[in-house]
């Protein structure tokens, strides 16, 4: 494989002609360069005019090589082949290098250019190019390349350092400017000597910064006369190399290489817009500065920017009210190290209440507006604080965070908006704060854990409780004086506080199937009809102990009664006839039983939760921790009586009923998944004593909810445990209640 390089244009406040004097010092050898031993001319050839000047050496460089790779090689010393070709009348240095030692197994191509500044005449630029090809090295080919570009880019690191040494001894001299060539039938001018003192008076000319703080590139700088003038970039633009110090940070050489290619890349074949170099180097920098990695991502990347016009989203979206006033994150100062600093109360945010009231693609795109926010903030803090800032850090408040957050759709739009954001704004985030992680919070990490990348995941730095506020908490990243009030700091934070989005707000089925945005009827979610005397049911088989059962229902319509029972005997599935007992099918949906007509609770089966009455509208999740293997039945009936009566099943007649009164229906969809006790990593603990709700909201929440309340708030407090709700406290005693216990005498058979 060929390695290249491309140096960025480096930039010497000096005349060419000065530049060149000091060049010229570095032959026979240099002793800034310990491995240039010697150098002998091997041709030399002159214009008559005195304007054309060739040079051909010979270059003995002693490598810094293993001496048993020496030995195998035979040789001690690799020799370069230079030519130096000076144009004194376009004030030009042409430096053509290859290497004549292993020339038949290695192929080393160098070309070095020393210009005129094409903006500023008293400036020099020097840019260089070169190319490694090793055919075969006894065997030692990888070794051969590490070696070769490890020493190359010692040299290109020395270079600045050696002309500018001998710019100092030629000043120690007193040779301050150096004649440019005139032709020898023209004598010196006044002119000329006018423009020798502006040579020498050029020693202290300084970049303006006005030119580096607009970004521009070695061409566009000014002349010190006065301030530069912008330059319309052009295709054949190149990078300054003090620019990418300032504003893109010390990379290394072949790091700059890499840039300079891959924009140059763009430039050449790219007909859109072209990226900014800083956002060039993240897709570099995500794939380890491999050209032909980050070339592809980031031109499926510019695709994607323009068939979505994410370039003018700032300028031409608006977020919905709704996200206003209920998406809890915002902008907010800066970390310790200059980066922008966003705040996102994702414990207080009601996620399943957003999903369902915009849909995934409102979603999307305002966290693109709030990434594309944060590349402008990025640049605007480069300038304030004078040092590259290219990502922003993120604290993630994960107070009041339960199963709700787990919903599905949601969790789906969340894997989508995460990898949308991870192809497209790569190396964007400097670092993640969580802080107040529930004990709920690794279900959720479990999940979209996988998605994330890598490098990203070294990123996050996790703080269960109030962990945050001791050493090596938020005071190590953030200053004191704009900790937000919420995290007991003094700094008021204009972030939204989040809350739950009024029903009132959500699109219907129709509205969201029209806009092909199914999120909360997606395949995994089924539906059921219950009805007056006929109750839906589905079974879990549990072969391991201690796995957990969870679900997550929607009340379309009527008011049931949710219900768990245990049974270690096995239903027999339910008949093909919708006149049976156990199997009734209706239009609306499909209804299933599956408890026998002739068992008996406390004998054939037992409850393992409390009945939870659900109202029309509510959402419900929940999770319950097994205890014994078995069989288990969630059930959903109709709920029309007091709870005293739940046991009482229905007979035929009063079924077929019950099917000719529509108001007697009831329907629900449904979701459930059992997961293992390995998933949790011995944290099994953490659905059961996990609290439910909003932190701010929970208290209100309780005693609405005694008062058998329906409001917006207690359906969205559903505990994330064993319990069914934390509307009934005393339901979140029933797994330790013997008469609920599976493994009791009722369970007994």
């Amino acid at each position: 494989m060929v390695q290249k390089y491309q140096s960025p244009v480096r930039v010497y406040k000096h005349p060419f002609e000065l530049i060149m004097a000091a060049y010229e010092r570095r032959f026979p050898t240099c002793p800034l360069i310990p491995m240039f031993v010697d150098s002998d001319t091997v041709s030399e050839f002159k214009s008559e005019d005195g304007a054309i000047h060739v040079i051909e050496r010979r270059c003995k460089l002693d490598i810094d090589a293993p001496r048993l790779l020496k030995k195998i090689a035979g040789v001690d010393y690799v020799y370069f082949v230079q030519k130096n070709s000076l144009n004194s009348r376009e004030r030009t240095l042409h430096i053509e290098a290859h290497n004549e030692t292993f020339s038949n197994r290695v192929i080393i191509n160098e070309h070095c250019c020393y210009t005129v500044h094409p903006e500023n005449e008293d400036w020099t630029c020097f840019e260089q190019s070169a190319s490694l090809d090793i055919k075969s090295f006894f065997g030692f080919e990888s070794t051969v390349e590490k070696i070769a570009m490890k020493q190359y880019t010692s040299n290109i690191k020395k270079g600045k350092e050696i002309i500018e040494y001998y710019l100092h001894q030629l000043e120690e001299e007193g040779i301050t400017f150096v004649p440019r060539w005139t032709p020898p039938s023209i004598a010196p001018s006044s002119e000329t000597s006018s423009s020798c003192k502006k040579q020498s008076m050029s020693l202290a000319v300084v970049v303006p910064d006005a030119a580096q703080a607009e970004g521009l590139g070695s061409e566009a700088l000014g002349s010190p006369s006065g301030p530069p003038e912008p330059v319309a970039g052009t295709p054949d633009d190149k990078l300054d190399a003090d620019y990418i110090k300032r504003y893109l940070g010390d990379l290394t050489p072949l790091q700059e290489s890499c840039l300079i290619r891959l924009r140059q890349w763009l430039q050449e074949t790219h007909k859109g817009k072209i990226p900014k170099d800083e956002h060039i180097l993240r897709f570099l920098r995500a794939r380890d500065f491999n050209i032909d990695k980050a070339r592809e991502i980031m031109c499926q990347s510019l695709t994607w920017r323009k068939q979505h016009q994410v370039d003018y989203l700032l300028e031409t979206w608006s977020p919905p009210q709704v996200l206003q006033d209920y998406y809890a994150g915002g902008w907010h100062h800066h970390d310790k190290d200059g980066r922008p600093l966003y705040v996102l109360r994702l414990g207080q945010m009601d996620t399943k209440g957003l999903v369902r009231a915009l849909g995934e693609e409102a979603l999307l795109r305002y966290v693109l507006s709030i990434n594309e926010e944060g590349l402008r903030r990025c640049e605007e803090n480069t300038k304030v604080f004078g040092r590259p800032i290219s990502s922003w850090t993120c604290l993630v408040d994960l107070e009041g965070l339960n199963m709700r957050h787990l919903w599905r759709p949601g969790v789906k739009a969340l894997l989508r908006i995460i990898e949308v954001v991870e192809a497209n704004y790569p190396e964007t985030l400097g670092r993640l704060l969580i802080l107040r992680a529930p004990r709920v919070f690794p279900v959720l990490w479990t999940l979209v854990s996988p998605f994330i990348d890598d490098n990203t995941r070294r990123k996050f730095l996790i703080y269960a409780g109030n962990d945050y506020q001791g050493p090596g908490g938020l005071l190590d990243y953030i200053d004191k004086e704009i900790i937000p009030d919420f995290l007991s700091g003094e700094c008021m934070c204009e972030v939204p506080e989040g809350g739950l989005v009024p029903k009132s707000l959500y699109r219907t089925a129709e509205e969201l199937e029209n806009e092909d945005l199914r999120l909360w009827t997606e395949t995994i979610y089924q539906s059921a009809s219950v009805f007056k005397g006929a109750p839906h049911e589905i079974l879990i088989q549990i072969v391991d102990a201690s796995s957990v059962i969870t679900w997550d229902f929607d009340v379309c319509k009527g008011d049931i009664v949710f219900n768990i029972y245990h049974s270690k005997r096995s239903p027999q599935p339910p008949k093909k006839d919708s006149l049976g007992a156990h199997s009734i099918t209706s239009p609306g949906g499909n209804n299933v039983q599956l408890i026998d007509r002739v068992w008996q609770l406390g004998r054939d089966y037992s409850m393992v939760e409390s009945p939870l009455i659900c109202r029309e509208g509510e959402s419900v999740q929940g999770s319950h921790v097994t205890r014994w293997p078995g069989f288990y039945i969630l059930q959903w009936r109709f709920h029309s009586m007091p709870a005293c009566a739940a046991t009482n099943l229905p007979r035929v007649d009063d079924v077929l009923a019950s099917l000719q009164v529509s108001s007697h229906k009831c329907k629900v969809m449904y979701y459930t998944e059992v997961i293992g006790s390995e998933d949790f990593r011995g944290s099994m603990t953490s659905l059961e004593s996990s609290h439910s709700g909003f932190s701010q909201l929970s208290a209100a929440t309780t005693s609405s909810s005694q008062s058998q309340s329906s409001s917006m708030i207690s359906s969205f407090t559903v505990v994330p445990s064993s319990s069914l709700s934390s509307r009934n406290t005393a339901n979140s005693r029933c797994m330790t209640s013997p008469s609920c216990d599976p493994s009791g005498p009722q369970s007994a058979q």
